[in-house]
């Protein structure tokens, strides 16, 4: 097989940027390309076949574009913007790692792989948007970053959290307290993306104001919710009349975003999944977008995204055991 070489100089305010310390993005370069790479000062020299070459070269343009940006480049950047040109998306990399939501405290946050970019893209372009992931695919933080976007622009005048608390079952009401201090740990890991893009001690002033609200999916019954931005969270848990009471909440000037994972439903008694229900019934539906994202935009600790890859393979092989088993 033929080798190519090439060469691209790098900017040299941004070269330890795209390169890392120690040369750490370079190294992961290596491992994920199949090419070798090259440096003397700001020159990088790839060698290997003539495509994986081109990819390489691409890569560094990207990553480059993103360090002039003033991002920091991690070894996980790297891995995304990999995958992100190895899918030949219309979108540049730069584009999709460095478009920032919302920036606090110096820490933005921002779509890390394509399948968020088209997620978050198609929150602004659409009324109702199911996002539909297993965990760590950045399907409920996304939606909060657009939300809080989308209060501080005043596109709406507030947000509204919501979950069932089905897991909490008949167990509820055995726990202390009064019923928020119940609910309340069914919807604190709404209250914890909050905290993370919104200044911890305004969140009670803006709750007291009426212009945050977290509550339990019971409390939207019989509401109409205008001018508001409305995340629906672990929505694999409706049934199907919750879903359809949910969505009929809609009102005038609002935005929802209702977040779940099929594979993660906990009804009790075999229960039909109302999230599981509306992909049938909505699809195609002008106005409301079903964004799938999978074990390619986890962003969590890489390890989970192989775990949620071993899952996804058990339950196939268990699916065809089962065919097999029924067709004998």
């Amino acid at each position: 097989m033929s080798q190519t070489t090439r060469s691209v100089e790098l900017d040299s305010a941004h070269t330890t940027t795209v390169l890392g310390i120690h040369d750490e993005n370079l190294k992961v370069l290596e491992n994920q390309l199949d090419c070798q790479l090259h440096v003397r000062g700001d020159i990088v020299t790839i060698i290997g076949e003539e495509h994986e070459v081109a990819r390489a070269l691409k890569v560094l343009k990207e990553l480059q574009a993103i360090a002039r940006r003033g991002h920091v480049i991690s070894p996980e950047s790297v891995k995304h913007a990999i995958s992100i040109v190895t899918v030949e998306a219309p979108q540049s990399v730069a584009k999709v790692l460095a478009s920032d939501i919302i920036v606090r405290r110096g820490k933005s946050v921002r779509p890390k792989t394509y399948g968020q970019k088209e997620y978050v893209d198609a929150i602004d372009e659409n009324t109702i948007v199911f996002g539909l992931g297993p965990a760590g695919s950045g399907k409920t933080y996304l939606a909060m970053a657009k939300a809080v976007q989308a209060l501080q622009s005043k596109q709406v005048s507030r947000i509204i959290l919501t979950r069932p608390a089905v897991e909490a079952g008949e167990k509820l009401g055995f726990l202390p307290g009064t019923l928020t201090d119940k609910i309340d740990p069914y919807l604190r890991p709404l209250h914890d993306a909050l905290r993370d893009m919104v200044e911890p001690e305004i969140i009670p002033k803006l709750m007291e104001a009426g212009i945050v609200e977290v509550a339990p999916l019971a409390y939207m019954r019989g509401r109409t919710l205008n001018d508001a931005f409305v995340i629906l969270d672990e929505a694999q848990n409706t049934t199907p009349a919750q879903m359809k009471m949910f969505l009929t909440r809609l009102g005038f000037g609002s935005k929802m975003v209702v977040t779940g994972d099929i594979t993660q439903v906990d009804l009790p008694g075999g229960q039909k999944s109302g999230l599981r229900v509306v992909r049938h019934i909505l699809r195609g539906v002008e106005g409301i977008h079903f964004a799938e994202l999978g074990a390619d935009d986890v962003v969590r600790h890489q390890l989970v995204g192989r775990i949620v890859n071993a899952y996804d393979q058990y339950e196939s092989e268990l699916q065809a055991r089962k065919q097999l088993t029924e067709e004998k």
